[in-house]
């Protein structure tokens, strides 16, 4: 066995390849060689290294052999970014940002112009569908979002539409389309949706919570009521997945931000299911698109979330990454999971916590990320060093 010591201008360390004499590292067209990696004194056993030109992102998430993990951030396109502030400076209302295909696609590449991720994902917000389902709705500057008419009864839920894309949000598709085109395979085009239960609790609640007492008191009270709107929901964001992945999203994440606040008792009757339909239902249609899952604060549930059926777990920052792995098994990937905050630390700081992340996920099936959203005021300098510090990481 031979020791080859590969170093390129692009790494920031070498990297020590422990290479079978019998296979040649110069056969490019070949599918295929066997490879053997020693990462920090641990030995890796031999495994296949395909040669193929899908992006980072999913092999990574297929389980293939990387050279290092894809990155991306939740939130990457936003208002720590100067480029994004002079926009918003022009077009004030965060619908009309959202909502017209010429501005998401400016504002979706407005990162991958500057950090170059490998996760490039569509600029909306899980309650874009809203409209379409005839519950009216917007996005206050300082308050977030509102309802207009939360509905309380059996009546009000039969008013709920079912969505179709097509009709009410082809500014999407269309983004969609033109992303693919523009990041040309070098970064996969990822869309998102919200899960049936958050999307329900904001529609309840009226807006953002933070004791979530009217949707426990429907869920509690009248729960047939729930579960009705729970399946609209569910049936309408199969059809958007579908919708997205047809139009040119590579991955598609699913947000169910507050499911944590169930028991994990109510978590198995008001989101468990209705996410395992979801999944159960777009991979008969869809069965190579991978679909992720995040959910703050869920170290309460991480293995009820594998049982969704996802592809990937994305963990939050208040779960240990080798614990979360352990707990979750490695046949799922699992995204994240720095602390947001860090990001206002110093650079090596940050440094110390993207290779502490790294190591506890291990080499397979991990993407690099935050555990939540880039806040807002993050300097942006600090969002480079990130993606810097992660591009030049090799296993």
């Amino acid at each position: 066995m031979s020791i080859l010591q590969v170093s390129t201008s692009s790494l920031s360390s070498s990297t020590l390849l422990s290479i079978s004499p019998r296979k040649s590292l110069s056969s490019p067209t070949k599918s295929c060689r066997i490879v053997r990696c020693s990462v920090e004194g641990t030995t890796v056993t031999e495994r296949k290294v395909s040669a193929t030109s899908e992006p980072l992102l999913l092999r990574a998430v297929k389980g293939e052999v990387v050279d290092r993990p894809p990155v991306w951030l939740m939130r990457q396109a936003g208002r720590y970014m100067k480029s994004y502030q002079t926009l918003c400076e022009k077009y004030p209302s965060f619908r009309d940002r959202s909502e017209n295909a010429d501005l998401v696609v400016e504002i979706s590449l407005q990162p991958w112009k500057v950090f170059k991720p490998d996760g490039v994902i569509l600029f909306s917000d899980i309650l874009t569908p809203l409209s379409g389902m005839n519950i009216p709705f917007d996005i206050v500057k300082g308050k977030g979002p509102i309802i207009f008419n939360p509905p309380q009864s059996a009546a009000d839920v039969d008013q709920v539409r079912e969505f179709i894309p097509e009709e009410s949000v082809p500014y999407v598709g269309e983004a969609l389309k033109r992303l693919r085109n523009e990041v040309n395979n070098e970064a996969a085009v990822l869309g998102f949706v919200g899960a049936p239960f958050t999307l329900s609790s904001y529609v309840i609640e009226g807006g953002s919570s933070k004791n979530f007492t009217q949707i426990k008191r429907l869920a509690f009270s009248q729960p047939k009521v729930l579960h009705a709107l729970l399946q609209k929901f569910t049936t309408s964001m199969i059809t958007y997945i579908r919708y997205q992945a047809d139009s040119g999203a590579q991955a598609v994440q699913i947000f169910d931000s507050w499911a944590t606040e169930l028991s994990p008792v109510d978590f198995e009757e008001f989101s468990l299911p209705y996410l395992k339909q979801i999944v159960e239902a777009v991979k008969q249609t869809h069965p190579n698109l991978p679909l992720i899952l995040y959910a703050s604060g869920s170290g309460g549930l991480l293995e009820r979330l594998a049982r969704t059926g996802v592809d990937v777990v994305s963990l939050d920052w208040t779960v240990d990454m080798a614990e979360g792995r352990d707990r979750l098994g490695r046949d799922i990937a699992v995204q994240g999971n720095v602390d947001p905050g860090v990001l206002f630390g110093s650079k090596e700081f940050i440094t110390s916590r993207i290779h502490d992340t790294v190591k506890k996920a291990g080499r397979d099936k991990h993407i690099l990320n935050l555990g939540h959203g880039i806040k807002v005021g993050t300097p942006e300098e600090n969002v480079a060093h990130f993606f810097e510090v992660a591009q030049g990481i090799r296993y």
